[in-house]
């Protein structure tokens, strides 16, 4: 197993991640790391049990006429709403009541989704539209503390759901995938792990809720950020409000998942500058951009990786292959990062200034003030051999660059001005 000369970094044989991951991940004796192995676990399974255990379960809040809804579903215009709403509503016969944070950086495909994903499937929607004002200035002190755009989205679409079950007394919310059990294998599916304020806590938002926000903050007051605090213990537990994960009782996989829904409600994609996947995201101008350019500058791959990993563990693609693509996009440009910086009021010279400070100096090399040279993951992780394999996704849409934020959307006119 090769290490690299700027410190002891190992890298799992079978898939892209290395034990720099984020989240934290576990590698072998014999090379494999821990998402590798607890990703085996969906070959050896018996799913129509864990299915089983499944409508056990949420039968319980279907029989609990107290409120006209059963659950509550977190949706947005991208990742795995439709797939989540398609089940709850048409196979487990619930009544969801969806709930959606404004990430206010929504593309048009977006909107077009989620406009999409009410008709279809029929339900009532709840939107959070935090004072935009307020939410730029949460995204200035992540950014400057944390090197974090995305905080407010991260800490917004997870406590929204929760505050929305506490007031209006809908004890089950139901999640899509755990992020942690198919990345880095950090639980397994029998745990049958639930959405929790310390999970929230640790990984989404990296170690800060609001209120530790305040205290670092010169800037930021209760005032600016009391709607992004999670209700109490008391308060959830009189609720028996809880989070459960789909991925858990479902053999979760997200291509496979993603082309049903483009087949079943026309979900829309594009294609994205900086990976071949053209499914998540599609909501968002800077998570596959800005974002993950900061991502790249601070643990030393991008969200690819991510994807390519997966496709590894499912076998749909190799592991040269996937090497191969991913030294190509994680070159590629970051785009719309003018859009961002006149959205917040920045100037762009001063955001690369500051975004070079975030570079992990395990992966990046300083040769002068402006030059860099960028020693990632895959540059050290090297092969011999030329991978051929390719992967395919469908493309039924366009993002034009000129295309700019949608703060507020309806959809089929947002849709259709821009594309």
């Amino acid at each position: 197993m090769k290490k690299n000369n700027y410190g002891n970094i190992k890298f799992c044989k079978k898939c892209l991640y290395s034990s720099y991951h984020p989240l934290g991940i576990v590698i072998n004796e014999n090379g494999i790391c821990s998402g590798c192995q607890i990703h085996e676990e969906k070959n050896t399974i018996y799913w129509p049990n864990k299915w089983n255990e499944l409508k056990k379960l949420v039968n319980d809040y279907k029989l609990k006429k107290n409120n006209f809804y059963d659950c509550i579903v977190p949706v947005c215009g991208g990742k795995d709403s439709f797939f989540t709403v398609h089940v709850v509503k048409n196979l487990l016969k619930m009544n969801p009541l969806l709930v959606c944070y404004n990430k206010y950086w929504n593309t048009p495909i977006g909107i077009k989704n989620l406009s999409t994903l009410r008709i279809k499937f029929n339900c009532d929607i709840l939107f959070q539209n935090v004072n935009p004002i307020k939410v730029k200035k949460i995204t200035k002190a992540t950014l400057y503390k944390l090197g974090s755009m995305y905080w407010h989205y991260l800490a917004g679409s997870t406590v929204f759901p929760v505050q929305v079950s506490v007031k209006y007394k809908i004890p089950l919310i139901i999640w899509g995938a755990h992020q942690g059990l198919e990345q880095v294998g950090m639980y397994s599916h029998y745990d049958n792990v639930e959405m929790t304020r310390r999970y929230r806590k640790n990984h989404d938002l990296m170690g800060i809720e609001a209120e530790n926000l305040i205290e670092s903050s010169d800037n930021l007051k209760e005032s600016d950020i009391f709607q992004y605090f999670y209700p109490d213990d008391y308060q959830l537990h009189k609720n028996g409000t809880r989070g459960i994960y789909l991925g858990n009782y479902i053999r979760w996989d997200v291509k496979k998942q993603h082309e049903l829904m483009i087949k079943l409600y026309n979900y829309k994609t594009f294609k994205f500058n900086r990976t071949v996947d053209c499914y998540d995201f599609v909501d968002s101008f800077n998570y596959m951009n800005l974002h993950d350019k900061i991502k790249l500058f601070k643990h030393g791959f991008s969200k690819i990786t991510d994807q390519l990993s997966r496709e590894i563990r499912f076998k749909r693609i190799d592991r040269d292959s996937a090497l191969k693509i991913v030294r190509k996009c994680e070159k590629k440009e970051s785009l719309f990062e003018k859009n961002f910086c006149e959205w917040l009021n920045i100037d762009l010279e001063s955001l690369n200034y500051f975004l070079d400070t975030l570079k992990n100096k395990n992966f990046w090399v300083q040769k002068d003030v402006t030059n860099w040279k960028f020693k990632g993951l895959s540059y050290l992780n090297m092969t011999k051999k030329n991978g051929n394999s390719k992967i395919k996704y469908i493309q039924n849409a366009k993002l034009k660059k000129n295309a700019k934020y949608i703060i507020f959307g309806k959809g089929i006119s947002d849709f259709n001005e821009v594309l």
